[in-house]
């Protein structure tokens, strides 16, 4: 959120009871979390980083009636929390209960990264932080499809066979033989060859110059095609955090508007000086070419 908007919102606090509440409890979460704001300030986006550095956001509906009604809460999570809310309940404690939340589904999180990175995931292709199921190639025309309970991660998932023949058949009949061996204290990819009895595929090597990377901030692989991105135009990312157990990588575009939203960024000529969203390690990105 920067500067001007949040002067805009605060002489819009002079004029209600209801601005006035919603301002001061912005301030209390931090206008560096505030991500979006609506201009009667109903709507409201945080960023929210949790315990392993993934960034979340949390958007929050709020109704007029508000803080006697509830706010409403959408996030990319596999299931949303059951707000606990109170007349002199306020935004920090939404936060708070998010953070909370979040830290319950990091073992869910962590399983699905170890797969994605660890076998041959078909789909989806940009899995976001909602979806439970993994499509995996294990060869020979054959795919399994698992379901991950995000309450009980490392518990047998769910497993559907997809392809014809007597090779699919057959690791059917070992699933379905074999899966009382599931235990909780196994590596996931053990428990899965042990259940196979065969090792599944790794994922196949592919040049970092042929991959389509997605954006840490708009989750998405190319930008717009839009004149008033000029060069950028329908362009992919092009900056990548230093940091290497980060690398995540950002269309410049994106991370310059991000980093003006942050009050603490700093800008010396054409460059803007901040952190990066996820893990906080020093980035520094031109702004030439951005959008005017």
């Amino acid at each position: 959120m920067d500067h001007t908007e949040q002067a805009k919102c605060r002489e819009l606090a002079k004029s209600s009871t209801f601005y006035r509440s919603v301002y001061s409890e912005i301030e209390e979460v931090g206008w560096e979390h505030l991500v979006r704001l609506g201009g009667d300030l109903t709507f409201l986006s945080f960023r929210i980083l949790d315990e392993k550095g993934r960034l979340h956001f949390m958007e929050i509906q709020l109704d007029k009636t508000y803080p006697k009604s509830p706010p409403s809460i959408s996030a990319d999570v596999p299931y949303n929390f059951d707000l606990q809310w109170s007349i002199n309940s306020r935004l920090k404690d939404v936060v708070q209960q998010f953070q909370e939340h979040l830290e319950k589904l990091q073992e869910f999180w962590s399983t699905l990264d170890d797969i994605d990175k660890s076998l041959c995931v078909i789909d989806p292709k940009q899995p976001s932080r909602s979806i439970s199921h993994r499509q995996i190639n294990i060869g020979n025309d054959c795919f399994i499809m698992l379901c991950i309970d995000a309450n009980n991660p490392r518990s047998l998932p769910e497993c559907r066979f997809m392809g014809s023949g007597p090779f699919v058949g057959s690791l059917r009949k070992k699933w379905q033989r074999n899966s009382r061996k599931w235990t909780k204290d196994k590596p996931y990819l053990e428990n899965l060859a042990c259940l196979l009895e065969t090792q599944l595929p790794r994922p196949t090597d592919v040049p970092k110059n042929d991959q389509q990377v997605e954006c840490g901030i708009c989750y998405a692989q190319c930008l717009p095609v839009d004149d008033e991105l000029g060069a950028k135009s329908g362009s992919g990312t092009d900056y990548t955090c230093d940091n290497t157990t980060c690398s995540k990588a950002f269309h410049s575009v994106c991370l310059g508007d991000w980093l003006r939203s942050i009050t603490t960024t700093r800008q010396s000529f054409n460059v803007l000086f901040g952190n990066c969203p996820y893990c906080s390690d020093p980035v520094a990105v031109k702004i030439n070419n951005v959008k005017n």
